[in-house]
């Protein structure tokens, strides 16, 4: 795992070394043993802070050239099938020098070039690579979306990095104006979707995208997403072969993703996804340590299952507890690192496993994804068991939603009962700071519209296994990406690579093919994996309450996080740039602090970006 930077101008000259490697070196944490610098000294030039993980000798680092001198590379992440593509080039004539996945990855660019490369690796990467010979640059991520590649395009000048700042910071950039659109969309999604960056001409690579550079001239490709559609013909209805599938590509997953010159460990909480994943890594790895996180917080705390998976998986295992003092301590650094606005809170808790992992690994599993793949959020259902309704004249819903809500608090319906566009109903279940707050808190906002994300593009279906697709797609695009934001921002912060076994490729066709009904229904909820943790760990603690690592967030801002998040979001020079609401702003807070509302996640998300636009300033 590492840091990627570089620089590929058009008619403009490229920033002065001095000043481009302390850009560069915004990645020390992302890669702190080791810093690379290449040139053409004319329109390219190419950054690398590496943390080592693979062949750790000083040889492996990059940026890295193709054996013919074709290709010149930086990548973050890790391929891993390079072994078996390793002997393939070596019965081409290529020779290695090390046995980094990273040489291998360069001279694959160059044997098979990048469409056929990308189609055979398996792993987790951002890449960026110079094609020497048509002076043109090509930048790639990964599947899924697990490495960050940030990239600005303006004037037919590139620049890219691992990190916003590198991008936002930079001097092509130092006049750049706020996306009014991005921040309203970042207001409602408490993240910055990609392809979307908070500053005018600035971008993400999506997951599977390829972006290419050549003459001036910016062209974006897709080499890989999940399928438009599924047919019902060809998935595995059976459950003892759908179970025995995923056992054996889960624990495929799992070996490959073990490999590592440095010591490795595995995330464990008290839920379905990471109790598996240890499981298997204790299996192939005994002397894999597991970690997990608690709170001050009954309610969020599920320390005591975790520590009962740990005894029936037979696994060393360190937990530590949160309450807002120590998490006081911290959470500066935390924010300090996240160089974009982002407020998914559980960033707290990941911070601190992360650097308690530190302590003894440079690797750690994670059990990310299973969600996704496996229908494990409550909306799947809340949603799609509307979808009989959807004929019923909208006067009439309203009258059981109110009679419903009246009499059983909505135990039968929901607001997407209401709802004439069940994509819409979906996205909106994941917005906690309601349109009509950002639009008294933020008021010049009111006539922006949000930027509508192409996965939420589908229509209502009468057929719910295409419903379930489409969600699952519209999850796997969007919530997804969050949580993957932050356990990379949080893990490179403690310099700690992580791994996702569930979102390596193989595994991820391996779930397309097993039928939603093994998985979803009615309190039913991931029901495949459930079946197979139950029977690898017959005694498993399983329970439909999905908590995973949080933390009573609403607590803490009435207690030790009071005055450093008051002190940011009431700062003048803040109010005046975004044109805040005072008297609105204040009415949150006030309502938050005497226990009427929980307005804890407008709270967060006003504070991260004003945590972000002060950080920009310096």
């Amino acid at each position: 795992m590492c840091g990627i930077h570089g620089e590929f101008f058009n008619k403009r000259s490229l920033t002065p070394k001095e000043q481009f490697l302390v850009f560069n070196d915004k990645n020390y944490h992302r890669g702190p043993d080791l810093s690379g610098y290449w040139s053409n000294s004319r329109n390219c030039q190419l950054g690398f802070r590496r943390l080592s993980i693979l062949d750790l000798s000083a040889l492996g680092n990059q940026p890295m050239k193709s054996q013919n001198g074709k290709y010149v590379m930086v990548f973050n992440g890790e391929i891993y099938n390079f072994v078996k593509l390793r002997e393939t080039l070596v019965n081409h004539g290529y020779i290695f020098k090390t046995t980094t996945d990273s040489e291998v990855l360069v001279n694959c660019f160059e044997h098979y070039g990048v469409l056929k490369t990308l189609d055979l690796i398996d792993g987790m990467f951002a890449v960026a690579l110079y094609d020497t010979a048509k002076d043109k640059l090509i930048l790639a991520r990964d599947f899924a979306g697990i490495k960050p590649l940030f990239y600005s395009f303006k004037a037919g000048q590139l620049v890219f990095g691992s990190r916003y700042d590198q991008i936002s910071k930079h001097h092509l950039n130092k006049d750049a104006k706020i996306d009014k659109r991005v921040l309203k969309t970042y207001l409602a999604k408490h993240y910055v979707p990609a392809p979307l960056g908070i500053l005018e001409n600035t971008y993400q690579a999506e997951p599977g995208q390829i972006v290419e550079v050549e003459q001036g001239q910016l062209k974006k490709t897709y080499y890989w997403r999940l399928p438009e559609k599924i047919d019902e013909a060809d998935l595995i209805t059976d459950k003892d072969e759908a179970l025995e599938l995923i056992k054996t590509s889960l624990k495929d997953a799992v070996s490959a993703e073990l490999m590592a010159d440095v010591p490795l460990g595995s995330f464990l909480s008290g839920g379905i996804d990471s109790p598996l994943i240890t499981y298997f890594a204790k299996k192939l790895k005994p002397d894999v340590t597991a970690y997990s996180i608690g709170s001050d917080s009954v309610k969020h705390d599920e320390s005591e299952d975790a520590s009962a998976y740990a005894a029936l998986i037979g696994c060393d295992f360190n937990i530590d507890n949160l309450d807002s003092k120590l998490v006081s301590k911290f959470f500066l650094d935390a924010m300090a690192h996240l160089k974009e606005p982002f407020a998914d809170f559980s960033l707290i808790p990941a911070y601190a496993l992360t650097k308690g992992a530190k302590k003894r690994s440079t690797v750690m599993l994670s059990g990310d994804g299973g969600d996704e793949l496996f229908f494990g959020y409550e909306r799947f259902y809340s949603v799609i068991k509307n979808l009989p309704y959807k004929k019923v004249p909208l006067k009439l819903r309203y009258f059981f939603y109110g009679l419903d809500k009246a009499l059983f608090r909505n135990k039968h319906v929901n607001s997407c009962f209401l709802s004439s566009n069940l994509s819409k109903a979906h996205e909106n279940l994941h917005s906690r700071f309601r349109p009509e707050k950002i639009h008294a808190t933020f008021p010049n906002l009111n006539d922006i519209e949000l930027y509508d994300l192409a996965c939420y593009d589908y229509k209502n279906s009468s057929k719910i296994l295409d419903m379930l697709h489409e969600m699952r797609k519209a999850e796997f695009y969007d919530m997804m990406q969050k949580t993957l934001t932050k356990v990379d921002r949080m893990s490179m912060a403690n310099s700690l690579e992580v791994r996702v076994p569930f979102l390596k490729k193989s595994f991820i066709e391996t779930a397309l093919k097993i039928h939603p009904n093994l998985s979803y229904g009615a309190n039913k909820k991931k029901q495949i994996l459930k079946d197979l943790l139950r029977s690898v760990l017959p005694k498993s603690p399983i329970n439909n309450v999905k908590r995973g690592f949080s933390v009573p967030l609403g607590q803490w801002i009435r207690e030790d996080l009071k005055q450093v998040i008051y002190d940011a979001i009431f700062e003048d020079g803040f109010i005046k740039t975004f044109e805040i609401d005072k008297i609105a702003l204040k009415h949150i807070w006030d309502a938050h602090q005497t226990g009427g509302k929980d307005n804890k996640w407008s709270i967060f998300t006003i504070y991260s970006l004003a945590a972000w636009h002060d950080d920009l300033k310096k």
